[in-house]
């Protein structure tokens, strides 16, 4: 019992004690003779006096009981409050801890992958330079200003196929260097990639099917394809390579007729992903169908200006063009061109997109 409660029944009983006094007088007054006669009023008044007294106390007593009982149910909430309240800050902490530890654990582990790309990378570098060919986002990939060194670029596409040897052939009678954007439409050439490769030559993406129906009805379409070539390729030199050339080149107006500003996308998506595009600023012309050996050496010669790059295709059925090619070289080579291969600080030529 607390000093309070013990206090509280003190002071009851001594009222208590007083109103039974009180009732006790009363009572005397009916037997004791020295006082005189018997007053009725005055025993009421007493005991009146006595009971009003008690009822007093008792309520007197129970508020101090209460007011004194919810002063220490308040103190006691307060305090569950805090040690609540203290409880939930603990847990709170505790999960900030643990998502702070989270965060920091994948903060190192991603930092540990990033060392060990770059490991890699550096140890493939030493072994082939060539290897900093890989898409790499974020890193510059060519450029559009021309140099003013006579160069011309010789590239092509749709293969390889059974002329794919022929033309490396010829590339090599003259000491040339050049850029072959493969697909997967031979894939028992395919091993010709890592032959031109390992002549010196850049191996680019074209596409891995060449369906313009599949390639361009949408983004994701085109995207699943360009990473189908680029794993195919990636079998053979080690990588995959940064450099790629549209189906019909960035200026196609076919992919209108599946997906209406593709083009417009993809030429921004693709360099934002780390790939460069390169369209020509010569064409050999055997895109076409029934062109003769004459006509694409004077399509393909017809050129001024100081970087060159020249639209040629290796596909099965370009047997002109092997034809043509020594022609073309020996044209350019005359007017001091030195033919390169494609690499990141290239002379990029881009058409004007059309979709």
């Amino acid at each position: 019992m607390s000093s309070f409660e013990k206090s509280a029944v003190k002071t009851a009983g001594f009222y208590l004690y007083k109103t039974q006094y009180f009732m006790q007088k009363g009572s005397s007054y009916m037997f004791d003779k020295r006082r005189g006669p018997f007053d009725p009023k005055k025993q009421k008044l007493l005991v009146r006096g006595g009971m009003a007294c008690a009822c007093v106390i008792i309520v007197i007593v129970m508020i101090s009981v209460g007011v004194h009982m919810s002063k220490s149910s308040a103190a006691s909430e307060i305090t569950k409050n805090k040690s609540e309240n203290a409880q939930d800050i603990s847990s709170d902490t505790e999960k900030k801890d643990s998502a702070k530890s989270e965060e920091e654990k994948q903060a190192e582990a991603e930092k540990k992958k990033a060392e060990e790309e770059e490991k890699a990378r550096q140890e493939a570098l030493a072994k082939d330079p060539r290897s900093d060919f890989a898409v790499q986002p974020g890193k510059t990939v060519g450029t559009l200003e021309k140099t003013e060194e006579k160069i011309v670029y010789l590239t092509f596409d749709d293969g390889p196929s059974g002329n794919t040897q022929k033309i490396l052939d010829i590339l090599d009678q003259y000491g040339c260097k050049a850029t072959f954007f493969v697909t997967a439409e031979w894939p028992e050439y395919k091993d010709m990639i890592k032959i031109a490769y390992d002549k010196g030559h850049t191996i680019g993406l074209h596409s891995y099917t060449h369906d313009y129906s599949q390639v361009y009805s949408s983004e994701d379409a085109f995207f699943q394809d360009l990473n189908q070539i680029g794993q195919y390729v990636k079998d053979e030199i080690g990588y995959v390579p940064c450099f790629i050339r549209f189906p019909g080149g960035s200026s196609n107006t076919v992919s209108k007729k599946y997906t209406p500003g593709i083009m417009s996308s993809l030429a921004q998506d693709v360099q934002t992903q780390g790939y460069q595009y390169y369209d020509w600023n010569g064409d050999s012309g055997d895109g076409e169908e029934h062109k003769s050996v004459d006509q694409l050496v004077k399509s393909a010669t017809g050129l001024k200006a100081s970087n060159i790059i020249i639209l040629c295709h290796d596909a099965q059925a370009k047997v002109n063009t092997v034809t043509a090619l020594p022609r073309i070289i020996e044209y350019y080579q005359a007017q001091g061109y030195t033919f390169k291969a494609i690499d990141r600080s290239s002379f990029v030529s881009h058409h004007t997109i059309n979709n």
